[in-house]
């Protein structure tokens, strides 16, 4: 089971669309959610708090043909966060809060393979014109996301509070980033390298929101600034099988 967990084989899959929105936190604030051996990814003293919702297609083993992937949609909670390799490299990447799906069979594969922490919701996308609106909830009725965007094109300025200057500085947040760290408990990480042929990120603007996991502690004791909201499309995605490290830190 542990050895599932690492996510031992290359993973495939095809990105209809994602739509990534960073959410700007006092550093402190975030601290005691990133075990030692990470390090915030942070900037002017704000660390980010990323919801990406990603359509996905065909979820598979690299080695198994297009027909036997999943198609499901996906919401993720990540912190922007680095680590040390032992090699002295400082990898940029993302500490995974969470995973919410609409198919329990990603939930059950997901949290398998993977420490992304997978749980199911139930989904409500409505679109109109450019606007698009998404709504995921427990089985008990709490809403886990609401948030809205309009995908218009054209000149679009950072949300208003954002502590980027200019979007060139937000892009550096807007993902993907090529990792994901997950802790083993043992001062150790699993990480996962992913890599794409393209992407090319496209401001949208974003309408409004509520992110249920920003009403917990330790996140509820700061209010949340919008930092950046993008969009792309049609993305071929790769994940390579993962690599236990152990930061120098702690080794």
């Amino acid at each position: 089971m542990n050895y599932l967990k690492r996510h031992p084989f290359p993973v495939v899959a095809h990105f209809d669309r994602v739509v990534a929105v960073s959410f700007a936190f006092p550093q402190e604030i975030l601290r005691p959610m990133v075990p030692e051996g990470l390090e915030i990814d942070a900037y002017e003293g704000f660390g980010f708090v990323t919801v990406a919702m990603v359509w996905t297609r065909k979820l598979r083993p690299a080695a198994f043909p297009a027909f036997l992937g999943h198609d499901f949609f996906l919401a993720g909670y990540r912190i922007f966060a680095r680590l040390q390799d032992e090699s002295g490299r400082r990898l940029r990447g993302l500490k995974i809060l969470g995973s919410e799906t609409d198919k329990q069979r990603m939930v059950l594969l997901g949290n398998l393979m993977t420490g992304y922490n997978y749980s199911r919701v139930k989904l409500d996308i409505e679109t109109s014109g450019t606007v698009t609106r998404i709504r995921t909830r427990r089985d008990d009725g709490r809403c886990t996301l609401d948030l809205s965007f309009d995908d218009c094109g054209g000149e679009i300025g950072l949300p208003e509070g954002s502590p980027f200057p200019d979007w060139r500085t937000a892009r550096r947040f807007a993902g993907p980033m090529p990792f994901t760290f997950s802790p083993q408990g043992d001062g150790s990480f699993v990480v996962i390298e992913g890599g794409r042929a393209e992407w090319t990120p496209r401001p949208v603007r974003l309408l409004d929101w509520q992110v249920g996991i920003f009403q917990d502690s330790p996140l509820a004791k700061a209010t949340p600034l919008p930092a950046n909201a993008f969009a792309v499309n049609n993305i071929a995605y790769r994940w390579e099988r993962g690599r236990v490290i152990t930061p120098p830190a702690t080794a």
